[in-house]
């Protein structure tokens, strides 16, 4: 039986997350929702700027990611920044943990896409940025927006 062709469409952005820190590794996570979350995600009202996850009674949870309560779910809407629970093996968060306790590190949410019908949490292991690093990035990134203006007027 042929395979469908999941198409993985991006919801949010985490931006803040690759300024403020190195991303060592990613993984890809489901999430719990209930369903007027998902229905306002669908309309891409959410938010991961001050989101993280923790890891406690071996599960890993996301703290601090908005979702705006859906306009048509009166009673059935949940509190907009409650923490929601992340599915991922135990293996692997028993493995997240170990690297937050021992090398100092941090899972920060990178991003929320639908995969197929599923809500995913791409989640990174993450190294926090000193201020000369933040810096160093910034320079680069206009020096290399800068060298990019001189190449298009150069080919006009």
């Amino acid at each position: 039986m042929p395979q469908k062709a999941t198409q993985n469409r991006t919801i949010a952005q985490n931006k803040k997350a690759f300024h403020d820190y190195f991303v060592e590794e990613s993984f890809e996570a489901g999430i719990s929702l209930a369903g007027t979350e998902v229905k306002s995600i669908r309309a891409g009202k959410v938010n991961l700027k001050d989101a993280y996850c923790t890891v406690s009674g071996g599960e890993l949870r996301v703290v601090g990611m908005h979702v705006s309560p859906y306009e048509k779910g009166n009673i059935f809407n949940k509190d907009p920044l409650r923490e929601r629970k992340l599915l991922m093996h135990k293996k692997e968060i028993m493995r997240l943990y170990g690297c937050v306790k021992q090398d100092g590190m941090a899972i920060i949410p990178l991003s929320l896409y639908f995969k197929g019908s599923h809500v995913k949490v791409q989640v990174g292991l993450c190294r926090g940025k000193k201020l000369h690093d933040k810096r160093d990035a910034i320079a680069r990134k206009d020096a290399q927006r800068e060298m990019d203006r001189a190449m298009k007027e150069r080919n006009r």
